[in-house]
């Protein structure tokens, strides 16, 4: 998204915002630098992957809210993360039309840089699904005492080379695709998820595209332990057999003054004979997808100020079936104002 269309769709929002609304302006940057093996991407070491993000909010009548985030994702180019209108008459009870972050686990929808610990995205979510996974349609979502829910309705994801690059917006067919979260807390530290999405994801609106998720997460004032269980089944066309990948996460982290020291082990395997290289919309079949690889990652984080992340992070990076040299040293500072 170009700089003068963001002006526009800027200030168009303002213009739009009712007579009296309370409006909060809010946002994060972070830059890093990356250096790694002989066959990581940077054997060299770089500074870049600068990130920046704008975020809108207010409310109106006591009852009415509306979003709207831009987030810079290269050096370059920004994209709408959010853009919805919202009715919340209670805490059980948040209607929301327009862009959304799907409710699926629980990273994608908490993954800004100032908000998790990690530099690299889990291996789970850069595989599996597109990076901040996004839809348009309705969401409806609450909590109560003892349980969090959302439910969604949207155009979906599309079919294409692979599923992190499924992100669409218009929808590609006549189907909407239907999905939720519900997370049950058993004690005021301690939650237990369930995720569900299917819908059909092809041109023609004939194969499913399923996935399931399961999460955890036990927050203390001395440790924080997340887990993410993340699993897609792909359906193909009757020559070729159903696609599959799946993989989870697990973090454990201390809390030491100022300091946040983590470790995390990662997994992934994608299996999809029908997809991949040289997939064509038009019926031409790629050459299949087969990866698989883990991940140990270890980091420590130390809050300089309020806002103000300072990360480092080593990820151990394993492939199946080759022995690459492509560990790799990270370090970011991330700002949230």
């Amino acid at each position: 998204m170009r700089v003068r269309s963001v002006l526009l769709i800027l200030s168009a929002a303002f213009l739009a915002l009712p007579v009296g609304a309370e409006v909060k302006l809010s946002g994060y940057l972070s830059a890093q630098y990356e250096k790694g093996e002989s066959e990581s991407q940077y054997p060299g070491g770089t500074f870049g992957k600068a990130r920046a993000g704008f975020l809108f909010t207010g409310t109106s009548e006591g009852i009415f809210d509306y979003a709207l985030e831009l987030r810079m994702k290269t050096e370059d180019r920004l994209e709408l993360e959010e853009a919805w209108v919202g009715f919340s008459p209670s805490s059980a009870l948040h209607l929301k039309l327009g862009v959304y972050l799907v409710p699926f686990g629980r990273y994608n929808t908490y993954n800004r840089p100032h908000q998790v610990l990690f530099i690299q995205p889990p291996l789970t979510q850069a595989q599996i699904y597109p990076e901040s996974w996004r839809d348009v349609g309705v969401t409806a979502e609450g909590s109560t005492s003892i349980l969090r829910y959302a439910v969604y309705i949207g155009n979906g994801l599309k079919e294409d080379l692979d599923l992190g690059t499924a992100q669409q917006f218009k929808d590609n067919n006549k189907n909407k695709s239907l999905g939720g979260r519900i997370g049950i807390l058993l004690s005021q530290s301690f939650e237990l998820g369930l995720s569900y999405y299917r819908g059909k994801y092809d041109e023609a609106g004939e194969r499913n595209l399923e996935y399931r998720g399961a999460d955890l997460s036990w927050n203390t004032d001395a440790f924080r332990l997340l887990y993410e269980y993340t699993e897609a089944r792909i359906e193909n066309p009757v020559d070729f057999a159903p696609g599959r990948a799946a993989g989870h996460f697990a973090l454990l982290s201390l809390s030491w003054e100022k300091f946040l020291p983590f470790g995390s082990y990662q997994t992934f395997e994608y299996k999809d004979e029908f997809h991949g290289p040289g997939f064509n919309l038009g019926g031409l079949p790629g050459s299949g997808i087969s990866s698989e690889g883990s991940r140990w990652a270890i980091g420590l984080s130390y809050l300089a100020a309020s806002g103000l992340l300072f990360k480092i992070e080593y990820d151990f990076n394993r492939e199946e079936g080759t022995a690459l040299k492509n560990d790799c040293f990270l370090a970011q500072v991330a700002v949230q104002f």
